[in-house]
């Protein structure tokens, strides 16, 4: 690890690669959406904090569950700059992540316990539907498929 001239030392983009298994370019693209920032050696090189292992590590298995860089850039807005992140830092970012978190695994368990039955999207095409959407009576509620989006599976 080099050391700036304030004496912060700092990895290289190649190192953190290699600690990640983010490709350059990845990290280069993260760095551009402001998920990481680099700071520069007296010669001019790019370096991260070790810090960054933990938010890039943080960035990619989110966007593997399926969140987008806008909703985890929201997250680490809340990280502070120019400093490690903190033990208390990450609790609180966890407390608002978790929120979200809790609910994408509702949303998983409903499609998986209602994927094989009527899911009220008004295609009508399983024998369960005439039980379930009589005559498409979901689409009272709007359009797509209503009993996966939390609407009553029984209408009055």
């Amino acid at each position: 690890m080099k050391t700036n001239a304030l004496g912060k030392r700092g990895l290289s983009i190649g190192q953190l690669s290699e600690r990640t298994g983010l490709t350059v370019s990845a990290i280069r693209y993260y760095e551009s959406e402001g998920l990481v920032q680099a700071w520069r050696t007296d010669g001019g090189q790019r370096r991260f904090d070790r810090a960054d292992i933990r938010r890039l590590s943080f960035v990619m298995i989110s966007q593997e569950l399926g969140f987008s860089l806008a909703q985890i850039r929201q997250h680490l807005d809340g990280l502070p700059q120019g400093r490690t992140p903190t033990q208390a830092d990450w609790t609180r970012i966890a407390a608002g992540f978790r929120s979200d978190i809790d609910a994408r695994i509702e949303g998983l368990r409903t499609l998986r316990d209602r994927l094989d039955g009527c899911i009220g999207c008004g295609c009508l095409s399983l024998k369960r539907c005439a039980l379930w959407n009589p005559r498409d009576r979901a689409r009272q509620y709007g359009t797509g498929p209503r009993y996966l989006r939390g609407d009553p599976d029984e209408i009055d």
